[in-house]
């Protein structure tokens, strides 16, 4: 049943409807995001592992990466599995616990994201502007403080949601009009007053992204600021390799919430399609950019991938 006439009802399913406008070349629009989800999966797994044998990694920069790599399979795998299922089998049918379940699960984690990259622009900035008391700041227990701090954050924002949408009579359909269970989708099916359900969404987004950025931009200034002061050309282009596989993750996350968000508020002319492709975007593209972003750029990664392939080889 597409359309719920009754006037009050909490329905048993939702329909996502993927890609609005594309659904005839849903076949093709699929390769290049399972290609991406295989990538995401093979490339955190194997970035996990190697930071797990490899003993020079287990300091504060890569136990922040290994905790991102989880994140990111993750936020990948909350959404990309069931959208494969609409693209292949024409599989739309979600139940309500589980769209509630998938929406706290990707919102969750697009917060926990957001603070690593904030948690990990602090790692930075000790270790370029406090070098000499880089170990004593950053312990495992701070490190883990922080990472606690981060899932504390994201589950306390994210868990009025389910409840709130819980709440909502949807009298008018069960079509929602994007390729996963996100909340303000959801909710415009809701034949009740939302208004604070958009508030509130409008609060954590700001909160999310403006706060997480501010502190990421303020870090780097700072950094810039200890960067330029040392006297040796070669020592300022090194500190700023450093930072060059955390700038490129920033960029990757930061870039598409923005756009996605500008777009959903401001974009009333733009298609449909071209906002439900950026909102998977930054749930899809962090998960596979960064393993080979901090693969290529870490000398130990790159090498323990060589031989492990190389093994395999003989």
């Amino acid at each position: 049943m597409l359309v719920l006439n009754t006037t009050s009802v909490q329905p048993s399913t939702f329909l996502l409807v993927g890609i609005p406008g594309l659904e005839a070349e849903h076949y093709w629009i699929s390769l290049p995001f399972c290609s991406a989800y295989i990538i995401a999966l093979m490339g955190n797994f194997t970035l996990l592992f190697i930071i797990k044998v490899e003993v020079s990694l287990h300091e504060p920069m890569y136990i922040f990466l290994s905790i991102l790599s989880v994140t990111d399979l993750v936020l990948s795998t909350s959404t990309t599995p069931k959208l494969l299922a609409i693209f292949w089998f024409n599989s739309r049918e979600i139940n309500f616990h589980a769209c509630l379940t998938q929406m706290f699960f990707l919102h969750s984690f697009a917060i926990m994201e957001s603070a690593l990259l904030l948690a990990m622009s602090f790692d930075r900035y000790v270790a370029i502007c406090n070098p000499l008391r880089y170990t004593t700041i950053l312990t495992n227990q701070v490190i883990i403080q922080i990472a606690v701090a981060a899932l504390i954050r994201a589950v306390a924002l994210m868990t009025p949601l389910p409840f709130l949408v819980k709440r909502f009579p949807y009298c008018r359909s069960n079509i929602v009009h994007h390729s996963y269970c996100e909340h303000m989708a959801v909710v415009k099916l809701a034949c009740a007053d939302t208004t604070f359900n958009n508030i509130y969404g409008i609060i954590v987004a700001l909160f999310i992204v403006g706060v997480d950025l501010m502190f990421i931009v303020l870090s780097y200034i700072m950094i810039l600021r200890a960067v330029f002061r040392l006297a040796s050309k070669e020592a300022r282009f090194k500190a700023l390799s450093t930072c060059a596989s955390h700038i490129c993750a920033i960029l990757v996350f930061y870039v598409p919430v923005v756009l996605s968000s500008v777009v959903h508020r401001f974009g009333q002319s733009v298609a449909p399609h071209i906002h439900i492709l950026l909102a998977n975007s930054y749930l899809l593209l962090p998960p596979m950019v960064n393993p080979i972003v901090y693969g290529v750029k870490t000398k130990q990664i790159r090498e323990r991938v060589l031989k492990l392939f190389h093994n395999k080889s003989k």
